[in-house]
């Protein structure tokens, strides 16, 4: 009877924004990074002379999303442990994180990527990859795999913390 009662359990607002955000972020990271660019890497549409422009303004809307993601969680942790008197440091430390990985995604591994990939010369049809661009996508593999790891692992926190929780309050 709880479900139709306007007296239950009500959450803080910004309870509601970090699970969004953090569900919508592992799903578009997951569509993203791990589904749609092994894709496009295996059915060879990244030797393609456009991709490099096409996949900066992908990832250049993409970075800046996760950008945005990663502030309103880490601001919503913030609030929250403003709101407990308390600071969960666990939390703090992984949106801390999170943002770094975006910050260094969005401003660094992108842009350098891009600009190596650039063809130059129009004239030149044959387009080398450098074994520095391996070695950055190498690392940019790392890093999305981190950036996975750490969202799965706030998000579970987070609900275990705040969404399972009886309904006391």
């Amino acid at each position: 009877m709880d479900t139709i009662s306007p007296f239950g359990y009500k959450r803080h607002f910004w309870q509601n924004i970090i699970i969004l955000t953090l569900g919508f972020w592992l799903s578009a990271n997951l569509i993203i990074d791990w589904l749609i660019m092994p894709g496009l890497y295996v059915s060879g549409v990244m030797k393609q002379p456009g991709f490099i422009q096409a996949g900066y303004t992908v990832f250049w809307n993409f970075n800046r999303i996760e950008l945005l993601c990663a502030s309103l969680v880490l601001t919503g942790i913030l609030v929250l442990s403003k709101k407990e008197a308390k600071l969960d440091l666990t939390m703090l430390c992984l949106a801390g994180l999170l943002l770094v990985i975006c910050l260094v995604d969005t401003y660094i591994l992108t842009p350098q990527m891009s600009a190596m990939g650039l063809q130059m010369n129009l004239w030149q049809m044959n387009i080398k990859i450098a074994n520095i661009m391996n070695t950055l996508h190498g690392f940019y593999l790392i890093i999305e795999a981190v950036k996975l790891i750490a969202v799965c692992t706030l998000f579970s926190l987070y609900w275990g913390k705040y969404c399972t929780r009886s309904k006391e309050t």
